[in-house]
């Protein structure tokens, strides 16, 4: 359920031009829902009269949101949350960095899962899921030694992570999970930390390495943005590193200052993610400013010569899907220097 009327651009300008101030939030929730389209059609209806704007999964398992609300509607949204019976004491992730405007439409859509695992079979069960640590705890356990192992995907752990921390190279949580097991395959007994941006991900992953039999499966109370806010509120080391990606517009906050990534095209310190302009591939690359600006925002000099053409010809050249000659076909297992400069 969306807005497909406005286009995107005018629908971005409208939100930047206003003055309103937002409030950038992440929830998620795993619960039964019994008539997804009734779910759908209420919620999309209260949130719309808060001004809500965000993307917002629904299934039959449960909810994930990101949104961005005005912030003199937060006690409103709060209410109304408190008064769902679905939605009561859902911990809300207020965004570590005081954002720009992040989103600019409210969508809500209805999928299988709301975290595709593309696990067969398992029935997953939220009661099942690891132990919860708070920032101190989480601290404490990688201190002492334990197996920490990041629970995003390359272009994730590429600009920010725990220091110690074991990242995968995967593009999507269903390839993550199989290979994350093999971390730890040949010690069933060994204490794990497992951490994400907001926690969702650790929430079925705990469950599933409980279930294959490992015995101290422990996950980062809230993910990335709560430990951030607990650490700086309680004055602990922040041991999380860099920047934390985030899946709306701002593509990232800072977490520390570190800078752990490198410009895909010049190989400069950079920490900036880019989707390449052309319409064929919005391959999600580092760039910094100056490549960025040399390359309008492309990943390569095929990518920007088609996005400089009329708006027709980039259509009549889509409908070939000639995308063997376009860089989304890179993965992170090729990751090669995109120098395209010259």
């Amino acid at each position: 359920m969306q807005n497909k009327f406005t286009p995107r651009k005018e629908l971005k300008k409208q939100i930047q031009e206003n003055s309103i101030q937002y409030t950038t939030i992440s929830f998620y929730k795993y619960f039964k829902i019994s008539n997804l389209l009734d779910f759908q059609t209420d919620l999309y209806n209260q949130l719309k009269q808060l001004g809500i704007l965000g993307r917002i999964y629904i299934a039959e398992e449960g909810i994930n949101a990101q949104f961005s609300i005005p912030t003199s509607n937060l006690n409103l949204f709060q209410e109304y949350l408190a008064n769902h019976p679905d939605l009561q004491n859902t911990p809300l992730k207020i965004a570590v960095e005081e954002p720009e405007k992040s989103f600019y439409k409210l969508t809500i859509k209805i999928r299988k899962q709301v975290l595709a695992d593309g696990l067969e079979g398992f029935d997953y069960d939220p009661s099942q899921s690891g132990t919860h640590l708070n920032a101190q705890e989480f601290n404490q356990a990688i201190q002492e030694g334990a197996t920490v192992i990041d629970m995003r995907n390359h272009y994730e752990t590429e600009i920010g992570k725990f220091e110690t921390a074991q990242t995968i190279d995967a593009d999507t949580f269903r390839e993550l999970l199989p290979k994350s097991l093999k971390i730890v395959e040949n010690n069933k007994k060994q204490k794990i930390l497992l951490y994400c941006t907001g926690g969702i991900r650790c929430e079925k992953a705990s469950a599933y390495f409980k279930k294959m039999g490992f015995a101290d499966v422990n996950q980062l109370e809230g993910g990335i943005i709560q430990y951030a806010h607990e650490c700086k509120e309680k004055g602990l080391p922040i041991l999380f590193k860099g920047k934390n990606f985030v899946f709306d517009e701002r593509m990232g906050e800072k977490i520390t200052t570190d800078i752990l990534s490198n410009c895909h095209q010049c190989n400069q310190a950079c920490d900036q993610h880019t989707n390449c302009k052309n319409d064929d591939c919005h391959l999600l690359f580092i760039q910094c400013n100056d490549c960025k600006e040399q390359m309008q925002n492309s990943c390569s000099k095929k990518c920007q010569e088609i996005s400089n053409l009329p708006i027709q010809e980039q259509r009549e050249l889509r409908k070939g899907n000639n995308k063997k000659d376009c860089l989304s076909v890179y993965k992170s297992r090729l990751r090669p220097k995109l120098s395209f400069k010259s």
